[in-house]
């Protein structure tokens, strides 16, 4: 506990799920985060969390596809805290189950611009701050998407590949600065949404963890132990991996 005292995180997406579970993580190993989401009623209770819990937090709301909004958070975490550390870029959409050849431009190019060029654009601004320092770990929440095809959902699997190759790119370009960049890969995890397909389908659930060779779904802070080891000095030669969190489903 308290590795990462004196450092400042800024987590997107951090209003529930995966991004609430690391902005807490971050907190409890001593960081500040910046709780940053779309939405302002999760963002803010995630905050009182980290703050109730002793912690140390502020909400930026931002929608990741608007450049001034992702810039403004980067600079409010370091106007607020001194510094940025950190960022686990997490926000993101689902898309509604459709095959290639009846997907709606428009829902193509939405998926795109958010879950692709939103972390791209975080990337960009997180990335210009950690040049400043000298210094900093970034990362992306892919999905098992991101390595794999996955039938009826052409726009994310494509972003979800891209995040991959986008983190791949920036590895290597700032690696001798200081700054690492890497990737996570969930397969089902038990987050809101997800929740809400098993109440609605409980056949689907069954399904879903019969199908991970561990014998079930994963949870949010099992997602979110993997990020934060990838941020931490722990991971300090590990730059460039997109690493699948999927209870072993990629092996069969």
């Amino acid at each position: 506990m308290g590795k990462m005292n004196g450092k400042v995180a800024l987590v997107t997406g951090a209003g529930s799920g995966i991004g609430r579970a690391t902005a807490l993580l971050f907190a409890e190993e001593g960081a500040r985060v910046v709780v940053s989401d779309i939405a302002p009623e999760g963002g803010e209770e995630t905050v009182k969390m980290i703050e109730g819990a002793g912690g140390g937090a502020i909400f930026a709301r931002v929608d990741i596809s608007k450049p001034a909004e992702v810039e403004a958070a980067v600079n409010k975490a370091v106007e607020t805290f001194g510094q940025l550390d950190y960022a686990v870029n997490n926000a993101g959409m689902e898309t509604q189950p459709t095959p290639t050849a009846d997907c709606v431009e428009s829902d193509f190019d939405r998926t795109i611009t958010v879950n692709l060029k939103g972390t791209w654009l975080c990337m960009k601004y997180e990335i210009q701050q950690m040049l400043k320092s000298g210094s900093g770990a970034i990362v992306n929440v892919s999905s098992i998407a991101g390595l794999v095809g996955v039938a009826a959902m052409p726009a994310y699997v494509a972003a979800k590949h891209g995040i991959v190759g986008l983190t791949k790119t920036a590895a290597l370009e700032y690696g001798t600065s200081g700054i690492r960049v890497n990737a996570v890969c969930p397969s089902a995890i038990r987050t809101p949404m997800l929740e809400q397909v098993i109440a609605s389908i409980p056949e689907a659930g069954k399904d879903m963890e019969a199908n991970h060779p561990i014998g079930r779904i994963g949870e949010t802070k099992e997602v979110a132990e993997t990020i934060v080891w990838l941020c931490s000095d722990a991971a300090s030669f590990v730059t460039g991996h997109a690493l699948a969190v999927d209870g072993g489903l990629l092996a069969k």
